[in-house]
């Protein structure tokens, strides 16, 4: 028995790739909550704060709350690189640990695409907050599939929104350039079918500049952008290609207040080294990223001044990535409590029962002020045929030390978004031949 507890565990050094949480050995009852990373590689700057952020918020349940209604929560890292690969053998190692994965928060959408098909028939749930398919919105087509808060869709109907509002109307769009430059992936192709329709409908000239993996040689790309002299550009970034490209758009003087970066490339990290350089450069966000809320208080009280905080020196708390993954981590959570209100009560729920949590969720006004998100989000509930719930994005602007909002609040464009998110999932259901559910009884 001790020759094989410690060949394990040598393993597991040996492997280097998972950080486990240690539970009490008496604990009764746990759930697992798997947590896909990427601490290393280009994005890394983007997935360290995320990831922590991730982590924390799981460590605040456990220790403010002795877990989800007593259930404690125990959990597992595995580091992705980004690389699809690396996400689907995480994947593979953690989806029956512990009595079953609570869902899957990939943290990439070329591993959301990866993994669509697998969690069908394996049935764990894919949370993908404001990423992944986009057509996965449609609940009776992906059963599986939430892409919460909002889709790569929703966000570039959003700037679009911003831009006719600067310009003075939806009708002034008509004969403008609006250019996209996107990382050469799953991840920066995604917005591409809502702009080509959007580009249709409103009349603008819509041009497309991939950057290759992992971004950091872009010059090319903007002595395009240079000669074709875009009206405004959108930026699909993440991890080191964003600063590089806001550095390269001060080099060919395309003004930063034309900018917009999605979220992924808008947060602290991505333009704090650069001051002014990036100043007046925009940023879409599903969260409102000047405001901090009671939960950074209770996981200062709860978890920091303990000594058990994942960011040791705290430096990423309170910033647009961390919160985003407490965000991530509070809506699985709250799945996993939705579940229990309908499956039992400080029990262990089952994937499927996840699943059904996910699906019901009602995170109203009053919930948000009892767990301490009332200042940083909006309410969100979902159902069978919408496992998106409501899309709010705000537009962020970096003042060269900070980033302030300077709008209110948006939701997408109804009569943009659905049609193909329809489409595209009905497309899906045929090559894929499943049965599409009905949402109605």
């Amino acid at each position: 028995m001790k020759r094989s507890f410690k060949l394990a565990a040598a393993m597991v050094a040996v492997a280097g790739t998972l950080l486990t949480a240690s539970l009490p050995a008496a604990a009764a009852e746990e759930q697992f909550v798997p947590l896909l990373a990427y601490r290393t590689g280009s994005f890394a700057p983007l997935g360290i704060p995320w990831a922590d952020g991730k982590m924390d918020y799981l460590k605040l349940v456990n220790e403010r709350d002795g877990g989800i209604n007593g259930v404690k929560i125990v959990y597992e890292e595995c580091e992705t690189a980004y690389a699809t690969d690396r996400g689907v053998e995480c994947y593979e190692r953690l989806k029956n640990s512990h009595g079953g994965a609570s869902g899957f928060d990939t943290q990439s959408t070329g591993i959301t695409f990866a993994l669509t098909d697998k969690a069908i028939v394996d049935g764990f749930s894919i949370e993908t907050v404001g990423y992944g398919l986009s057509q996965s919105a449609d609940g009776s087509v992906f059963k599986w599939n939430f892409p919460l808060l909002g889709t790569y869709w929703t966000a570039a109907d959003v700037m679009i929104q911003d831009i006719a509002k600067k310009l003075g109307g939806e009708d002034k769009l008509k004969g403008k350039k609006i250019a996209l430059v996107y990382h050469d992936s799953p991840y920066g192709k995604e917005p591409i079918t809502l702009l080509k329709a959007r580009a249709e409908a409103n009349g603008f000239e819509l041009l497309l500049y991939p950057v290759t993996a992992p971004g950091v040689q872009q010059k090319s790309t903007w002595l395009q952008v240079r000669q074709s002299r875009p009206d405004f550009l959108l930026l699909w970034s993440a991890g080191i290609m964003t600063p590089t490209a806001i550095r390269e758009a001060q080099a060919v003087g395309y003004p930063r207040d034309k900018m917009y970066g999605i979220w992924w490339a808008s947060s602290e990290n991505d333009v704090q080294d650069l001051g002014e350089v990036a100043k007046g450069y925009n940023g879409i966000t599903i969260h409102n990223s000047a405001d901090h809320g009671r939960v950074h208080e209770d996981l200062k009280k709860h978890v920091y001044d303990k000594g058990q905080g994942t960011d040791t020196d705290g430096k990423y708390v309170g910033t647009i990535a961390h919160t985003r993954g407490m965000m991530i981590s509070m809506l699985q959570v709250e799945a996993i409590r939705t579940a229990q209100e309908k499956y039992g009560k400080g029990k262990h729920m089952t994937p499927e029962q996840v699943r059904w949590g996910f699906e019901n969720l009602n995170i109203t006004q009053e919930r948000l002020e009892e767990l301490g998100f009332a200042k940083l989000m909006k309410p969100v509930k979902t159902s069978c045929s919408n496992h998106m719930g409501d899309d709010w994005a705000r537009i962020i602007q970096w003042n060269g030390s900070k980033f302030e909002i300077v709008s209110d609040w948006y939701q997408s464009d109804k009569k943009y978004v659905e049609p193909l998110v329809k489409e595209l999932a009905a497309k899906y259901a045929t090559e894929k031949k499943l049965e599409v559910r009905n949402c109605e009884g």
